[in-house]
């Protein structure tokens, strides 16, 4: 290896170092169509980006670098009966926020829900899809990220899938040139696998964020060796972002472990030092913030990298 390769780590969305602390906080549609309280939704988002800017601060001060904000900041916003502004309402709170990321040069995305099926052979789910995504935009756009990224899974396996790769192209066709381009795509723990993705990516040139729990769940046989050049080139020259987690246990194996396992993440650093690529990690563990550090312990008990602060470090020969 000719090249120091930095790995910065993050995590996602709760900050368990804070307690009581959220920026998820919901408002039932159920409550809301009785109550019509536009005033008691304004106080929760209100509080929600509040604590999200107190949720960056904590991580700016303990140099991580890399967060995924909830997709849940405000409620009710993507609800086809509910209908209030979120953006010039809200101006001071966004600015405060953007500043925080401006000063810290924190590398931030969104991660959609389920919910969020752009592949669906249903209309009314695609056209809730769009409304979704363009949701996550504006907030991108509020926020003032630069390095805007929206990550989704390729969906639905409604009749195949075959269909199910073809719907995703011709529907991700129909979307406004500001959304695709920031969309990056996931493989998934059940049906679409890192080939999957690969193809689409060939295709659509989308980039792929590889969930190495989801390969070793659902892949092909082959070692992700043989994929991880390929993954790596579909940022050209961006970094690249994975997930990493560790299966809950032996019987249930898709379910995310509240720590990571030490071990098993230096085995991985291990193949993927060798691409010489800077990489953010995003660790999706039940525990957050706390199972990031107690990773960070284990491995400078293991490892004799170099760590440039709390959460990154060199790998060098």
């Amino acid at each position: 290896m000719n090249k120091n390769i930095t790995i910065r780590l993050g995590y996602a969305c709760i900050c368990t170092s804070l307690d009581g602390i959220t920026s998820s906080k919901t408002y039932q549609y159920s409550k809301f169509s009785v109550e019509k309280d536009y005033q008691k939704l304004e106080e929760i988002i209100r509080e929600n980006l509040i604590n999200l800017s107190l949720i960056l601060k904590f991580n700016q001060k303990n140099n991580i670098h890399f967060y995924r904000i909830t997709s849940n900041l405000i409620p009710l916003a993507t609800h086809p009966n509910v209908n209030f502004d979120y953006t010039k309402k809200y101006t001071k709170e966004y600015t405060i926020i953007s500043n925080i990321i401006k000063e810290s040069k924190m590398r931030l995305d969104f991660h959609p829900s389920t919910y969020c099926i752009l592949n669906s052979a249903r209309s009314e789910v695609v056209e809730s899809t769009i409304k979704i995504l363009e949701y996550h935009y504006r907030l991108l756009e509020n926020l003032k990220i630069e390095d805007k990224l929206i990550l989704i899974h390729v969906g639905s396996n409604t009749f195949g899938k075959k269909n199910s790769l073809t719907r995703f192209i011709n529907n991700y066709k129909l979307l406004p040139p500001n959304i695709r381009k920031v969309l990056a795509i996931e493989n998934d723990d059940k049906t679409f696998t890192i080939d999957d993705c690969l193809y689409l990516a060939n295709i659509l040139n989308i980039r792929v964020v590889l969930d190495y729990h989801h390969f070793l769940c659902n892949n092909t046989g082959t070692d992700i060796d043989n994929y991880l050049d390929e993954i790596f080139k579909t940022w050209g020259k961006e970094t690249p972002k994975i997930h990493f987690s560790s299966q809950k246990s032996i019987k249930n194996i898709r379910a995310h472990h509240d720590y990571i396992d030490c071990e098993a993440f230096l085995t991985f650093l291990d193949k993927i030092k060798k691409y010489e690529k800077n990489v953010d990690i995003m660790l999706e563990a039940k525990a957050k913030d706390e199972a990031m550090f107690k990773l960070i312990r284990q491995i400078k008990y293991q490892r004799n990298y170099s760590f440039i602060d709390e959460t990154s470090f060199i790998i060098s020969e």
